[in-house]
């Protein structure tokens, strides 16, 4: 099947290369042309396990195209995907100014029935709109004769897992009304679907609606354990003993229950304002989604306020090595990082940052440029050299086993602030470490090789 995927970022890539690998032909297709060069040259734009041979292989088989010309590839594909970005507006509404001047660029060169499908993450209603735009630009070049279907195909991949995500769904959903739009559906996903029946169709507005819920539903339960965590600080408990006795329950399971710093990336804190946005316009008062992005805002700043807190404010001049910049581990991500809002709020506060991160070191210099205050180290060992403390943002696996006296060499002092859990209190007060993590009380430290 020819499919045209117009937006070449996160979504656009990972699924225009997974419809490749199965063996349609794909035109990706993308505003900017530097983007596009770089890619055909080999170089992708993001960091995502798996991707990069994907992208390569089936671009060098012909399988995979990308171009800038949208209008070829409106003409290419049977199945055209919409996978541009939606952004928050001002008032936290998504932003569908690029979906619709897709919706544009193929109602002016459409020249027989096609399915338009919505791919990008849109509102309840986008669909409607897609279709009143559509037809008004057939109306005004005298082509009203053209029909066409528009399908919502919401995605549900995790960065980080988003190439196994779309090779092995867990559910494929189709919003239409549509026989012959589900038909074609069903045809394009046909080999993703043999093992057992993962489409599951339903009208279009519904469609739109689950994807928001399913990430609001997570970002809820982040947020219910972040503030647990807080509880079980205040009130003697351990939670990851909580989380370890909660998570046995079936009906809760293990998934998204791991106390942190909050949640970040493209998806979570858009889509949690976008469906608040979208309650209050129907006069709903969304006031447990309201609790959920309050309380990870507030998580964000616990961990800074724990050092300063330690340090009794007193961080003017303080160095800190800080390892993990991306939102979560494999990926480069830092949009809504929380590494950011820490780093931030100890640049105000007169400290620097030696950070670390396995692949957002780019991203970061990219974001910050050049700063006094900030340095990117080589290696998560540079970073330690003469800093005050260590602290742990993103729980990347090179980060669960260092070497603890090469941390205490490095360091001024053998302090580690660790906002993902990933060490044993007990383990590393024995090390002789003052060791603050989340939702666990910090140990008396015990010098090092003398038994409690």
């Amino acid at each position: 099947m020819n499919v045209s995927v117009f937006g070449i970022g996160y979504v656009g890539l990972v699924q225009g290369a997974a419809l490749a690998e199965v063996g349609h032909n794909v035109l990706c297709v993308d505003v900017d042309t530097a983007r596009v060069e770089a890619l055909r040259q080999g170089t992708l734009p993001i960091y995502e396990p798996g991707l990069k041979s994907l992208v390569l292989d089936n671009y060098h088989s012909g399988r995979l195209q990308f171009g800038t010309d949208l209008a070829s590839a409106v003409h290419h594909g049977d199945v055209l995907l919409i996978a541009v970005g939606t952004p928050p507006d001002e008032d936290g509404s998504a932003d569908l100014k690029y979906v619709l001047s897709v919706a544009q660029t193929i109602a002016l060169n459409m020249d027989r029935h096609q399915i338009i499908v919505d791919k990008s993450t849109v509102p309840v209603g986008t669909a409607d709109l897609v279709r009143a735009c559509i037809e008004q630009v057939l109306a005004e070049t005298d082509r009203s004769e053209l029909t066409f279907d528009v399908v919502s195909n919401p995605e549900f991949l995790k960065e980080g897992c988003a190439v196994e995500d779309c090779m092995r769904p867990d559910r494929i959903i189709i919003g239409t009304d549509s026989a012959h739009a589900e038909a074609v559906m069903r045809e394009l996903y046909e080999p993703f679907n043999r093992n057992r029946e993962k489409i599951i169709v339903m009208d279009v507005r519904s469609a739109e609606l689950t994807k928001y819920a399913a990430n609001c539903m997570l970002a809820t339960k982040i947020s219910f354990m972040n503030e647990m965590a807080n509880l079980a600080e205040k009130l003697g408990a351990d939670i990851e003993m909580v989380r370890h006795g909660i998570g046995s329950d079936p009906r809760i399971g293990y998934q998204f229950i791991y106390p942190g710093l909050g949640y970040g990336g493209s998806c979570f804190p858009k889509d949690v304002k976008a469906l608040i946005h979208a309650a209050t316009s129907v006069d709903i008062d969304a006031r447990v989604l309201k609790a959920v992005e309050a309380r990870n805002q507030e998580q964000k700043a616990s961990l800074y306020n724990k050092i300063v807190d330690h340090f009794g404010g007193a961080l003017r001049g303080k160095t800190f090595a800080l390892w993990g910049l991306s939102f979560k581990p494999n990926t480069d991500d830092m949009r809504e990082a929380p590494s950011r809002v820490l780093m931030e709020a100890l640049w105000q506060a007169g400290a620097r940052v030696q950070a670390y991160d396995p692949k957002a070191m780019e991203e970061a210099q990219r974001i910050y440029g050049a700063r006094d205050d900030l340095t990117l180290a080589g290696t998560k060992e540079a970073s330690l050299k003469n800093a005050d403390a260590l602290i742990i943002v993103t729980e990347w696996q090179s980060f669960r086993a260092p070497d603890f006296d090469l941390l205490a060499r490095y360091l001024k002092q053998p302090l580690i602030f660790d906002g993902r859990n990933l060490f044993d209190p007990q383990r590393l007060s024995s090390r002789g470490f003052t060791y603050i993590s989340v939702g666990r009380q910090t140990p008396c430290v015990v010098q090092a090789g003398v038994a409690p």
